[in-house]
């Protein structure tokens, strides 16, 4: 059977960098984006020029119906989703008490709603074959909190939360679920900071240095493999030494 991965917000910098990774290891590729069609389709020609087969699939994860339609779609045209990585987010620096109810509700609508809708809806096929695998993207602000940030952190803090509690109920189905923490990833992402504070941020690293959206997506890889067949249920920091 075809692996075939379906990956959320995979037109932005970590998103792009998973698609080319999963496609040159010979993974059919459902690509999901939002607003960002132009990321999707740049996305879409690299894994192609990689010699993989890949789809751009529009959905508001937001909302389970768009998540049931694109499924649905993805699986129509690729076969059933025998992987999944929660990737979709975004963040936003805003003190607590500014944050409004909208931009509250919205931060666990994106990162925690959509991975479960997601997770949901591709569950069924896997428990069938009794194999299948989940990643979920979360940060290194879900495991220590950042200042400015408590609702991406609180949501964060919630997807690793599902996690470990997935991975439990879903191990005697043989289908592993785990997590990725990054920390200061060099993406679009984190365009909201000037150079002097990604500077400050990479000195603050062991490792002196910022993340790639390769590195990321390579260990992606490896734990969605065989390789990784004894491995769920765990968080990786993946964060050069920011936080040890």
């Amino acid at each position: 059977m075809k692996k075939t991965v379906l990956i959320t917000g995979a037109s932005g910098g970590i998103g792009q960098a998973l698609v080319r990774c999963f496609g040159a290891a010979g993974y059919q590729i459902a690509i999901h984006y939002h607003k960002n069609r132009r990321g999707a389709e740049a996305a879409r020609q690299a894994a192609g020029a990689a010699g993989a087969v890949a789809q751009c699939y529009g959905a508001d994860i937001r909302h389970s119906r768009e998540v049931e339609a694109m499924v649905a779609k993805a699986e129509a045209e690729l076969g059933e989703i025998t992987h999944l990585i929660n990737n979709a987010g975004f963040g936003q620096q805003k003190l607590f008490t500014e944050i409004s109810d909208s931009e509250w509700e919205d931060m666990f609508a994106v990162h925690v709603h959509g991975a479960f809708y997601c997770s949901r809806e591709v569950l069924p096929a896997m428990i069938r074959r009794q194999k299948g695998s989940i990643i979920n993207i979360s940060s290194i602000w879900g495991q220590t909190g950042a200042s400015c940030e408590v609702h991406y952190s609180a949501a964060k803090a919630a997807l690793e939360g599902m996690t470990k509690a997935l991975a439990k109920e879903l191990g005697p189905s043989g289908i592993r679920v785990n997590a990725l923490a990054p920390g200061v990833i060099d993406t679009p992402m984190n365009g909201c900071f000037d150079k002097e504070v990604m500077a400050q941020l990479a000195e603050s690293t062991a490792l002196g240095r910022l993340g790639l959206p390769e590195e990321v997506a390579r260990l992606a890889l490896f734990l969605s493999g065989e390789e990784a067949s004894y491995i769920t249920g765990q968080i990786f920091g993946i964060n050069g030494g920011f936080v040890i």
